[in-house]
């Protein structure tokens, strides 16, 4: 049973992220990520400016005057929300932790498939895959997504992107709109996102915090590592070691850029010092402007 306390912010969550996915992305999702082809539905008398080539030849035969097939797109899209739950979004230096704002995202995605009749699903997982929720339509279903992502204990801290893009490709087999949510702090996972980016339409919303970029000078400093466990005291005077910090951060970085470059994989950042709306637009607008 929740708490009152925790309901409340649930619910609170809940009608936020539902404002910002009907009054400022409406329209956007749906230009951005199209259906999977067209479907017959029906025929209706030739129109001056209509394509000659949607004539159909039977009926027109058998009434003596042009008749042209009407298609309509084929809407239905399953949308998979890969979301990361391991330990390193348990940080946060701003206006709230990283799975906050993981949840953030996911609630205004979900809303804005339930909100073109999409249906949606969500994979929870940490160094292996903690929980599965199968894709459904409708807002009682996002409801019970929402409650999922604030109320679930992961068993494990640590990271397995590869064992979840693993599961991902078995469980889920025709093609589906997924977005991984992760801060991908780990590696390894090169043959999997290349073979998911080739069976579904993949987007990687990565989450990130100020502070992981560049180590403030505040002197010294007892860190935790939130997967491991390992607490180290580190004097953050030394500038060596905020070179170092910075260094590793930029390399690791542009691994993946890389490595999602080469995919062919969307990608979009995140902070925890801003709103998610702004990024989510760009991304949305980009892949518009890929399909017109």
């Amino acid at each position: 049973m929740l708490s009152e306390e925790l309901l409340k912010k649930i619910q609170g969550f809940h009608f936020r992220t539902r404002y910002l996915a009907n009054d400022l992305f409406a329209g956007q999702y749906e230009s951005a990520f199209k259906g999977q082809g067209i479907e017959f539905a029906e025929v209706r008398e030739y129109q001056p400016g209509d394509d000659i080539r949607t004539i159909d030849w039977n009926v027109s035969a058998r009434f003596g005057y042009p008749f042209v097939k009407v298609f309509h797109e084929e809407r239905e899209l399953t949308v998979m929300l890969v979301l990361d739950l391991s330990g390193s979004h348990l940080f946060g230096t701003r206006s709230k932790f990283k799975r906050e704002l993981l949840a953030e995202v996911a609630g205004m995605l979900a809303f804005l498939a339930i909100r073109t009749n999409d249906k949606v699903g969500a994979i929870l997982f940490s160094s292996r895959v903690e929980k599965y929720i199968p894709p459904k339509k409708g807002a009682a279903h996002v409801w019970r997504l929402i409650k999922e992502i604030f109320t679930y204990e992961p068993q494990q801290l640590t990271t397995n992107i590869d064992g979840v893009l693993s599961y991902l490709n078995r469980v889920v087999k025709r093609q589906a709109i997924v977005f991984l949510i992760s801060d991908c702090l780990d590696t390894g996972f090169d043959r999997s996102i290349r073979l998911t980016a080739k069976k579904h339409d993949l987007t990687v919303i990565r989450i990130c915090d100020p502070a992981e970029m560049e180590l403030p000078n505040i002197g010294l400093v007892t860190m935790q590592d939130p997967e491991t466990g390992q607490v180290s005291l580190i004097n953050t005077r030394r500038k060596s070691l905020r070179e170092k910090w910075r260094h590793h951060y930029r390399q690791h970085k542009a691994q993946i850029d890389e490595l999602f470059q080469k995919a062919g994989i969307d990608v979009e950042d995140v902070y925890t010092d801003r709103s998610a709306v702004e990024p989510l637009t760009r991304l949305f607008e980009r892949r518009r402007r890929r399909i017109k």
